[in-house]
């Protein structure tokens, strides 16, 4: 489906009516170029929680002082 839209002086443009209601609540979009195309894809942000628990290492610093955790990690590589 193609629509034609007005783009206003400052460069907007509003999205269709059909497409906020399917994202209702996404306030992001992500736009890439394809040559003269713009395509216009949702922004939705990946959950890192299914990632909790996904690693183990040896970190001896205690966890509350992030900055020596760190040090920490990037001597185990």
């Amino acid at each position: 489906m193609a629509l034609i839209k007005e783009v206003d002086r400052q460069g907007r443009l509003v999205l269709p009516k059909k497409w906020r209601v399917k994202n209702k609540g996404l306030n992001k979009v992500i736009i890439s170029f394809e040559g003269e195309r713009l395509i216009i894809e949702p922004y939705r942000p990946v959950d890192v929680t299914k990632y909790f628990d996904s690693i183990e290492a040896d970190v001896k610093a205690d966890l509350g002082d992030w900055r020596h955790v760190k040090r920490d990690l990037h001597e185990v590589r």
